[in-house]
């Protein structure tokens, strides 16, 4: 048997023991009320919380769920059971499975239901596509540089830099004073490369990817100099090479254990930081602009709740929807998260040090390569972070970069 066929062999055998384990789409409970089945990619601890209340509120509803988590684990776990037709009755829709998804008609269109009225028009279009709307996208995330404030002290910086080329200053100062000025982790769709094209996009009037898209212009020709700036954290040594074996997490104990000033994070890292350094001083701030452009942040719509329309439970998964989108579930959802919401009916209590992102973030002031894509963004994306890794290894060129996901979108 090839490798291919091992692999799918599997993957349907791990489908089917879903179902058999009541993991597969929902139908009656036990006490003659609904059983809904949720594929989720937050954790069982994360999502605990908001299942009880939920089913507080509903008593007629069951939630079952099965969590796999994020990114490529969950892509994969959810293309498993909708090929083999042991979909959840409610799943997420993510940036890197929306054109599939969409495409295949396997997502109900959620267009009009009233959980969508205080949902903004940039969460909705994220997971939409003419006229419609698949999934419930109820926050935002930005990605950012955190600051270890009392680092960036000792080196006299009062304020994180607003421009690219203060940024490169600064790390070349603290690489001076024996401290670590930077690390992420290249494991993905770099935060600092997405808010240069980020910020470069609004400045050409958000046209960059439909003049790709259209073949009216090339990545080449719209990514080269960008990457170019990118590059310069490795070709000038500010950050080790090696960055690309670390793990966010990795990154995240040296932020946390005061060995590196700053870092790339979301609003998901506060909370563990907070958590394992109590006393540290940290705060978040968009990217600098490069090139005279102005600071930007990486970040998107959260993944939004979709749901199945083969489900027999369609209106059961339609209630759950509404209660999320309600200012007392999504209340219960943001504490488990930590996530900024931006639901029009509902504040999020947030930590200070994310002050300085959150308007943007709620504004959908943000950028995602792979969510602006218009076609092939998963092979796109997993193109993009193999070459990428390759640049920072001093293997290839920005430019190679930028021609191999010409080539990859030429053949896909």
């Amino acid at each position: 048997m090839s490798r291919r066929s091992k692999y799918l062999a599997a993957a349907l055998a791990m489908a089917t023991a879903w179902a058999v384990s009541g993991c597969g789409g929902g139908g009656s409970g036990s006490d003659g009320g609904v059983t809904l089945s949720l594929l989720s990619w937050n954790g069982e601890e994360t999502m605990t919380p908001v299942l009880e209340a939920f089913e507080a509120a509903h008593p007629d509803i069951d939630v079952e769920a099965s969590y796999s988590p994020p990114v490529a684990e969950y892509i994969q776990a959810l293309q498993t059971r909708v090929l083999s037709g042991t979909a959840p009755d409610v799943f997420l829709i993510a940036a890197e499975n929306k054109t599939n998804l969409i495409e295949g008609g396997h997502v109900l269109d959620l267009a009009g239901e009233d959980f969508l009225a205080n949902v903004p028009e940039f969460n909705q279009q994220t997971y939409g596509a003419d006229g419609a709307v698949y999934g419930l996208s109820l926050g935002s995330w930005g990605g950012g540089i955190l600051y270890n404030e009392d680092l960036l002290a000792e080196v006299g910086a009062e304020a994180p830099p607003e421009t690219w080329e203060e940024f490169l200053d600064l790390c070349a100062e603290l690489q001076d004073a024996g401290i670590t000025p930077y690390l992420e982790a290249v494991d993905g769709m770099p935060t600092v490369l997405a808010a240069f094209l980020g910020a470069y996009d609004a400045s050409i009037g958000h046209t960059m990817d439909d003049e790709i898209f259209a073949g009216d212009a090339t990545f080449e020709e719209h990514w080269t100099p960008l990457l170019e700036q990118y590059y310069r954290l490795y070709d000038e040594g500010l950050v080790t090479r090696d960055t690309v074996g670390l793990t966010g997490d990795q990154v995240q104990a040296e932020f946390a254990n005061g060995r590196v000033a700053m870092m790339i994070a979301g609003p998901w890292n506060v909370p563990g930081l907070r958590e394992a350094a109590p006393d540290l001083n940290f705060r978040m701030a968009p990217i600098p602009g490069v090139e005279g452009g102005e600071p930007y942040l990486a970040g998107a719509a959260n993944p939004g709740y979709a749901i199945n329309p083969e489900s027999e439970n369609i209106e059961a998964a339609k209630t759950f929807l509404s209660y999320l989108a309600s200012p007392e579930g999504i209340a219960v959802l943001q504490e488990a998260e930590g996530s900024i919401t931006v639901t029009s009916d509902f504040d999020p209590p947030l930590d200070e040090a994310l002050d300085p992102i959150i308007e943007d973030v709620r504004a959908g002031n943000l950028y995602l390569p792979q969510i602006a894509w218009q076609r092939a963004e998963d092979v796109l994306n997993v193109e993009a972070v193999a070459q990428i890794q390759r640049m920072v290894q001093g293997e290839i060129s920005p430019r190679e970069v930028a021609r191999a996901l010409d080539q990859k979108l030429a053949s896909s």
